[in-house]
């Protein structure tokens, strides 16, 4: 079958990319900076040049995209959208919550993704209409039923610091209002763990494609709900995420909605 044909080459570019970043780990000493916290370092590019090159022998006629200012446009229906190093501050630390995220998608669909996170030896693993899988086992959503019971996860963007738009909002809405609020830093891997059900829900604003892309397939095919902040189609270019086992979701957007109505109110 084509598709597992390509996931698996997914799997093995992955695996390649996390065991270079899992041998390297605690030896960044050349990083720069995209922003104020935006930070890259070299193991950033050497994942992604891993990967590129691994996809590339075997596919070369697809479309490649990646975070690390990569665009192959070659015509293709198929285009691969990677992130080499989801979590490249955790990486950078020394702490060990950090991931690569590849996706490829026909035609404008998303039709596999895998996640791999190399310090727990944990594949994620999705095709559309084939469920998703952990290691070969398959995963499935959280079945807690209300807000109140949920442990759910974020993160804050890049512009925290000059964005009045930065979560913290958010943050403060859902804190008071379920059973716990987590922020890991690596969004692809926060997508995984709604899937495999060890978050109920999950929302971020301004991601990036390739945060997004293997993630939100994870949760589709796990049984669970991607939308926007306002319930409608998932925003697939990841400026507004909400994930979750469907059973929270009406509350979640609820929430979401707290600051937009207290706003129209003043």
């Amino acid at each position: 079958m084509e598709w597992e044909t390509y996931l698996q080459a997914a799997q093995d570019a992955a695996r390649l990319a996390g065991d270079m970043l899992l041998t390297n780990r605690g030896s960044v000493r050349e990083v720069s900076f995209k922003g104020a916290v935006d930070l890259v370092t070299d193991f950033d590019r050497r994942s992604q040049a891993l990967i590129v090159s691994r996809l590339s022998e075997r596919f070369p006629d697809h479309d490649l995209v990646a975070e690390e200012g990569l665009c192959e446009e070659k015509g293709s229906e198929f285009r691969w959208i990677i992130d080499p190093l989801d979590g490249t501050t955790n990486f950078a630390h020394g702490f060990p919550v950090y991931s690569i995220s590849i996706a490829l998608e026909r035609c404008g669909e998303i039709g596999m993704g895998v996640v791999f996170d190399p310090t727990r030896g944990e594949m994620f693993t999705a095709l559309r209409g084939g469920g998703a899988e952990l290691n070969g086992r398959r995963i499935s959503v959280s079945s807690t039923p209300d807000l109140d019971h949920s442990l759910l996860s974020t993160g804050f963007p890049y512009d925290v610091r000059e964005s009045r738009e930065n979560n913290l909002d958010h943050f403060a809405d859902f804190a008071v209002r379920a059973q716990a609020v987590r922020r890991c830093g690596s969004a692809a891997l926060d997508l995984c763990y709604v899937a495999c059900g060890r978050f109920d829900g999950f929302w971020e604003l301004k991601l990036a494609p390739w945060d997004v892309a293997a993630g939100m397939l994870m949760v589709t095919e796990a049984g669970g709900q991607v939308t926007d902040f306002n319930g409608g189609r998932p925003d697939r270019t990841g400026k507004e995420t909400v994930a979750s086992n469907g059973r929270i979701h009406e509350s979640m957007i609820q929430v979401l909605g707290l600051r937009l109505a207290a706003s129209h109110h003043d």
